[in-house]
């Protein structure tokens, strides 16, 4: 059975999971990356100026530091959208704070039959499903507890983390990337 959550229920996952939290990053571009200042700055070729300070990364730091893992596999397609670029470019903030982000081609996660919607999965238990509009804003959220939901989530974060190559190293191995992050 699911259930649909509201922001502070949404919070609360990521203060009391016990040991992992993974998601698995499905869309083209995301509406709330479009609406920031950092994200029309890199539009102009400036320095997005991306905060390792920002409450994200502070999370992530604390989160770390009790011995939890935090990590993430983003798809990207070849070439890249803007959207991607911008994450591609910023990822090392998330990076430097703990988490451990992997990059795989859209293509590949095709040939592996993985699915195209966004989640989190939280202690292998817990499946938080993203909801999102076809301008990609976010929507609403639902927790998933059933054992095969759970599962399934499992399986794609085990098959896409095998074959996902680590955020800063994708630029290497995809030259049709022009951007890649390269930390500070």
């Amino acid at each position: 059975m699911s259930e649909f959550i509201d922001d502070a229920q949404f919070m609360s996952l990521f203060e009391e999971f016990e040991h992992t939290a993974w998601r698995w990053e499905t869309r083209q571009g995301y509406d709330s990356d479009r609406q920031t200042e950092a994200y029309q700055r890199f539009l102009q070729g400036e320095d997005p100026d991306a905060s390792a300070y920002r409450p994200w990364c502070m999370d992530v730091r604390r989160q770390t530091a009790q011995g939890k893992r935090i990590g993430r596999v983003r798809l990207v397609d070849a070439p890249p959208t803007p959207e991607q670029g911008y994450l591609l470019v910023t990822g090392w903030t998330n990076i430097e704070a703990g988490e451990d982000i992997r990059s795989l081609l859209r293509s590949d996660a095709a040939k592996l039959d993985l699915p195209m919607a966004d989640f989190w999965l939280f202690d292998a238990r817990t499946v938080l499903q993203l909801h999102f509009d076809d301008q990609d804003r976010y929507l609403g959220s639902e927790v998933v507890r059933t054992p095969g939901e759970v599962l399934r989530a499992c399986q794609v974060r085990d098959t896409a983390w095998h074959h996902a190559v680590r955020c800063l190293e994708f630029g290497l191995r995809a030259p049709t990337i022009d951007r890649v992050p390269t930390g500070r």
